[in-house]
């Protein structure tokens, strides 16, 4: 079975995807505009991306000294992605988009994702387009946004400092009025930054004609010093290259310098970038500082960027995701065509008996099982997260709440879950290749170093499990956590009509009352240090119960098709996540209903 096939069906027989055509915004699409999406996607990630995915990653990017230097196959696969109108698929007519359902762009996407994923696919400049289009003026969405849409400006998110790292309430970047007419400029309020931001992807290149910083930084108060915490924090476009108000270009480099490039072990074909803003490099308009323009209201920075950061987690989620799928499907392939061993017989091997292929023993197969499992299973958990934004964005009133409540809720784990156990899917893959695993004659070495980043992108397991247990399920008195429990109990309800799938769904139920348990013992003490201690495993339990969900829903929706090995495959997939995954949510929780400070408590002179 391809992916393509795996795709469509999660897209059409599981999502029913096609009933988002009898909404008025989604009117004009058919099944057939969505599959020509998909078709164009699959075809340019095949041609584009694919074949360049190990050169991006030996020809690492390089500064010699006035430009950031690119194999040219990113220069094409750039130009290639920006004419598709992927860029601005969801976005409406009058803008050049093409009022794409989120969930079909999440899909097609993911060809670029599995392709080459250092390589990019305009995530970052989507994000930073969809956030000014939510949160900028007019004229800072028509001068902004829609040149990033368009692919002529590329977008980035800077938050990290050098001493922050994720304490953004530390960041240093300061933000002072740009002159006595600062706040009548038509771009926006004008002000001149200065500062550092650190890991910055995509910070520096020349892949499009300009680049749009948006970044954090603090507006001093009264007394001149920046007011403590994350309240203080604002947000500011930071164009490379100052622009007028049709979005032209007009000469004047702005003041943002490249201090350096980070060489991570993966994801070597995207740039990543110490950006130094304001330290009088290139001084503009008569002086030093980088020239920025104020979004939305000053101290409202965070606010403004979780629109970017939230769109951003999903999407790394699905970077994780297809970087397992890739390796899967490698490995798959592999074991498929690789002789080596001999069947077991009674009386033990039989040496002049030919060689079979490694899929034929069980810990191959189980170790595939396991990638089918996480990486399938995984898929599925976006594009559900995609079709709620849909239903957010165009369902009924009560609809869309409730998609927002689960968004909130699922949003940590669609990040964090395909980040630790897609990981171990590529992991799994270099096993099963033995020692050609670890060679570059082979892809799987780099799509597990590819993703290992994804653990840290966009907020490490620590602090999404902390945004979990610590403030998502218990927002709105816990609305949130009490309604993904009654969608995981409907499909409980409709799996026991079937006497093949009842065993999973009594295994569900126990598993949702003791999540629910869990998160109570956790917090029966009111006291945040012994709640939030064991913050990871609470996830790590959630995150398997919440999938162990997913492919119960899955199995419902194959049972409901044609019987054919694809449909044997997703119900075999399901009984190994339910007997092989599921049963480690025990050990994971013993510790959170205990509120165990072991690792809270032990002093660091015993390390």
């Amino acid at each position: 079975m391809s992916y393509r096939q795996t795709l469509e069906f999660l897209l059409y027989q599981w999502l029913d995807a096609e009933a988002l055509n009898q909404r008025t915004r989604f009117a004009d699409h058919s099944r057939e505009t969505f599959d020509a999406v998909l078709e164009t996607c699959e075809r340019i990630a095949r041609e584009k991306y694919a074949p360049f995915n190990r050169t991006v990653d030996i020809e690492e990017p390089r500064f010699d000294g006035e430009q950031v230097i690119l194999p040219q196959a990113t220069y094409e696969a750039q130009k290639a992605y920006a004419a598709s109108g992927m860029l601005s698929a969801a976005q409406d007519y009058e803008i050049g988009g093409m009022q794409l359902p989120y969930t079909v762009e999440s899909a097609a996407n993911s060809f670029f994702a599995m392709a080459s994923i250092s390589i990019g696919s305009g995530m970052l400049t989507s994000g930073n387009a969809n956030l000014l289009m939510a949160h900028g003026t007019p004229l800072q969405k028509e001068v902004f946004a829609r040149n990033e849409f368009a692919g002529r400006f590329s977008g980035t998110m800077c938050l990290s400092e050098p001493q922050a790292g994720s304490s953004l309430s530390d960041i240093a970047t300061r933000a002072v009025p740009d002159g006595t007419d600062f706040e009548g400029d038509p771009l926006g309020p004008r002000y001149r930054l200065t500062g550092n931001k650190m890991w910055i992807s995509a910070g520096e290149h020349e892949l499009t004609g300009n680049i749009i910083h948006l970044v954090l930084a603090k507006i001093p108060g009264p007394d001149g010093k920046p007011v403590p915490g994350t309240r203080g924090i604002s947000l500011f476009i930071v164009p490379k290259k100052l622009v007028d108000t049709q979005g032209h270009l007009t000469g004047e480099r702005n003041d943002v310098a490249l201090a350096g490039l980070n060489h991570k072990c993966g994801w070597r074909g995207t740039t990543n970038t110490l950006l130094n803003f304001g330290e009088g490099k290139y001084p503009v308009r008569g002086g030093a500082g980088a020239i920025g323009y104020l979004v939305g209201r000053p101290g409202d920075g965070l606010r403004c960027m979780f629109h970017m950061m939230n769109e951003a987690r999903i999407g790394i989620g699905m970077a994780a995701t297809m970087l397992g799928m890739a390796g899967y499907r490698a490995s798959l392939d592999y074991a498929k065509n690789r002789p080596q061993g001999r069947p077991i017989g009674p009386a033990g091997k039989d040496s002049a008996k030919p060689q079979i292929r490694i899929i034929e023993h069980a810990d191959v197969k189980r170790m595939l099982l396991a990638q089918k499992a996480w990486c399938e299973g995984s898929l599925a958990l976006q594009l559900y997260c995609a079709r709620l934004v849909d239903e957010q964005h165009t369902g009924s009133p009560q609809a869309a709440d409730e998609a927002r409540l689960l968004l909130e809720v699922l949003t940590p784990i669609a990040k964090s879950w395909p980040s630790e156990w897609c990981l171990e899917a590529n992991s799994l893959a270099i096993q099963i290749h033995g020692g050609y695993g670890y060679t570059r004659d082979f892809p799987v070495e780099q799509y597990w170093r590819d993703n290992r980043l994804n653990m840290i992108h966009e907020g490490t397991h620590g602090i999404q499990a902390l945004d979990l247990l610590g403030r998502k399920v218990l927002m709105e008195n816990g609305a949130g956590l009490a309604l993904l429990a009654d969608r995981i109990g409907n499909t409980i309800d409709r799996a026991r009509r079937h006497p093949e799938l009842t065993e999973f769904a009594d295994q569900l139920e126990q598993a949702l009352q003791q999540v629910g348990a869990a998160t109570r013992a956790a917090w029966s003490t009111g006291q945040p240090s012994e709640a939030l201690a064991n913050a990871v495993p609470y996830m790590q339990a959630f995150g398997h119960t919440v999938l162990a969900w997913i492919w119960l829903d899955v199995a419902l929706a194959a049972l409901g098709t044609a019987s054919d090995t694809a449909n044997q495959g997703r119900l075999l997939a399901t009984r190994f996540f339910f007997r092989y995954e599921l049963p480690k949510i025990d050990a994971w929780l013993n510790v959170v209903q205990a509120r165990d400070m072991t690792c809270a408590d032990f002093p660091e002179e015993a390390f």
